[in-house]
């Protein structure tokens, strides 16, 4: 039956919002054609556009990658359980509803540490009565809390999806980036996946948004990384053809969205042996 999980609002009390200065999630909303944003983060979000045209597609192919990403492991791999971290603001076409569309049993667990995600949580917590989903307060730089909190939602000796769209880029130094996904997949068990993207420097576009981005009043720094280096989160682990990739060409099917010239981000998915 459904569970509601934690109460965001009992167990963590909402942190300033920052309404006077921008801030990444609600800029990210914005790209999305979101409304959960105010005019400092407007403003940005249209800098960031000017300088990197195709910017906003590029933020939209990540969200349809996650819808094609959570499709393909629920209807081919019959994966039920998925650990979205990083969940950001509440959008169309979240993991839970894509899932359950397929089997209404699945369990998800969303993790974030930004407030203004933490005030939307109860709309991430609207599951199939099959199923559960769940909502944990906690940073990326967590993954203990983040394990011990997730178990009481998900079953640790069944396969369980890592979804990490859009926040490894976020961790700006390598060791603690690789250590980071590493001691998750660890505490994972054979047959589980993981579900990555992220900003590729590569594309000449992604260096320019890069330092956009680290210029503005965002107190929160990215770091691009090559398609070699992106590589790396997926070590030892078995890719899914067609590998890594930028996220349109990812198991691509028609879409509404147009696709931007030069992707920004890069995408994989890969199996736990």
């Amino acid at each position: 039956m459904e569970r509601q999980g934690n109460d965001p609002s009992a167990d963590s009390p909402v942190r300033a919002l920052a309404m006077d200065r921008p801030h990444s999630a609600r800029v990210w909303n914005y790209w999305l054609g979101g409304k959960d944003c105010y005019q400092v983060d407007r403003e940005l979000g249209d800098k960031v556009a000017r300088l990197v045209p195709g910017i906003v597609e590029s933020a939209r192919a990540d969200r349809d990658f996650l819808n094609r990403a959570v499709h393909h492991l629920a209807e081919q791999k019959g994966i039920r359980q998925y650990l979205d971290i990083g969940t950001g603001l509440p959008t169309m076409e979240n993991t839970h509803e894509v899932a359950q569309r397929i089997a209404p049993e699945s369990r998800i667990v969303y993790v974030d540490h930004d407030p203004m995600v933490l005030s939307h949580a109860r709309a991430l917590l609207t599951s199939a009565p099959e199923g559960a989903t769940d909502y944990i307060d906690a940073d990326l730089r967590e993954p203990e809390k983040i394990l011990a909190a997730a178990a009481k939602t998900l079953d640790f000796d069944k396969p369980i999806a890592l979804m990490l769209l859009a926040v490894v880029h976020l961790i700006v130094d390598d060791d603690e980036a690789y250590g980071l996904v590493r001691r998750l997949m660890a505490a994972l068990p054979p047959g589980s996946h993981l579900v990555l993207t992220h900003a590729c420097t590569d594309a000449p576009t992604t260096r320019t948004a890069v330092q956009a981005y680290n210029e503005s009043a965002i107190p929160t720094e990215i770091k691009g990384r090559s398609k070699s280096e992106i590589a790396a989160f997926f070590e030892s682990l078995t890719l899914i053809p067609p590998g890594i990739v930028p996220c349109p060409d990812w198991h691509p099917t028609p879409t509404p969205q147009r696709t931007p010239h030069e992707v920004m981000t890069y995408c994989g998915v890969a199996t736990k042996p």
